[in-house]
């Protein structure tokens, strides 16, 4: 004679970084399909969705293992909807009882109701950084003008990372990179009120407006992509690229919108790149000192394919191993 079936015991997890009641198929079949449903948080926010759904939800602290185990003999099933943090005094009682090796234990099942999409875990950063721009003094008195250094040093951190080959530093300066373009997103909510008719002027944004303002220009540039355009090779990209670029600046040279606030080797460079890019054919400036000649050197450079700043960084990092050498290092 076959034993009776100990039942079923469904432990269902969801995501907070997915939106109530997107639950996958398979969860709504156990969920209709259970004998009983489960929830340790009153304040869950799957449970509005689940009722309004016509799942009846059992709101208990926390279920007695015992009396679950005996409800589930017979071949009963039971769903649990698991917090953030699941339900650890459930699962030992549970484990315990398994243990003692006297009681007939439920198949066990864990199920996952939503899953995470790429990129999820910015929704976490953004709430981390959220809640620290809120309660931390420091963070609470930081603005635009005051962390701008720290985007420059984190910048060139990432390079640095870049060329030494490694990986778990560039996964690291990577992380502080975004970091600045969260926080200055965040510190943006907090802007001034905008003046006039137009919303853009002066006024708040949040870090979605920065990833829609991206996600538009990335379109826009790649009509190969998104488009009808054709560009089967890299030059045809680029040139694709800068002639959209133009279209949307308005831009009455080729010099506008290069940052001279860069390391002036990669500002030397990136204007011969755009003077050749125009076939304009500019004398460089003469005159005493030593600027004429680097510059020289820099437009050479960027002529041949030659990143100057970065050959520059490469020579004076084995200078600083040769004096480190020197003072007997």
């Amino acid at each position: 004679m076959n034993a009776p079936s100990p039942g079923r015991l469904v432990l269902l997890t969801t995501s907070h970084r997915v939106a109530p009641g997107q639950l996958s198929w398979p969860a709504w079949q156990a969920l209709h399909q259970a004998d009983r449903v489960l929830c340790a948080d009153p304040a869950h926010p799957q449970l509005p969705y689940l009722r309004e759904a016509g799942v009846e939800v059992e709101v208990v602290a926390t279920p007695d293992a015992a009396d679950l185990v005996d409800f589930l003999a017979g071949g009963r099933t039971a769903v649990l909807v698991q917090s953030g943090e699941g339900d650890r005094r459930l699962t030992d009682a549970l484990s315990r009882l398994a243990g003692s090796g006297r009681v007939a234990m439920p198949d066990l099942e864990l199920l996952p109701g939503a899953y995470d999409l790429p990129g999820a875990r910015l929704i976490d950063l953004v709430q981390v950084m959220d809640r620290i721009r809120e309660e931390c003094p420091w963070s609470a008195r930081q603005t635009h003008e005051g962390l701008a250094k720290y985007a420059m040093e984190e910048a060139f951190e990432l390079i640095e990372a870049i060329e030494e080959g490694d990986r778990d530093a560039l996964r690291e300066e990577l992380g502080d990179v975004l970091l600045q373009v969260v926080f200055h997103a965040r510190i943006a909510e907090d802007g001034a009120p905008a003046t006039g008719d137009d919303e853009e002027d002066g006024g708040p944004f949040s870090v979605d407006d920065v990833a829609a303002n991206l996600i538009d220009k990335l379109v826009r540039r790649h009509p190969h992509v998104f488009g009808d355009a054709v560009a089967e090779t890299p030059e045809e990209v680029r040139a694709q690229w800068l002639r959209v670029k133009g279209e949307e600046k308005e831009r009455t040279s080729v010099t506008d919108g290069v940052p001279v606030a860069q390391p002036a080797l990669a500002l030397a460079a990136k204007l011969a790149s755009r003077a050749r890019g125009a076939e304009l054919r500019v004398p460089l400036p003469e005159g005493p000192g030593p600027g004429p000649a680097l510059l020289a050197l820099a437009v050479e450079a960027e002529r041949q394919g030659t990143d100057p700043e970065a050959a520059l960084r490469e020579s004076a990092r084995r200078y600083r191993e040769a004096i480190r050498a020197a003072e007997g290092h």
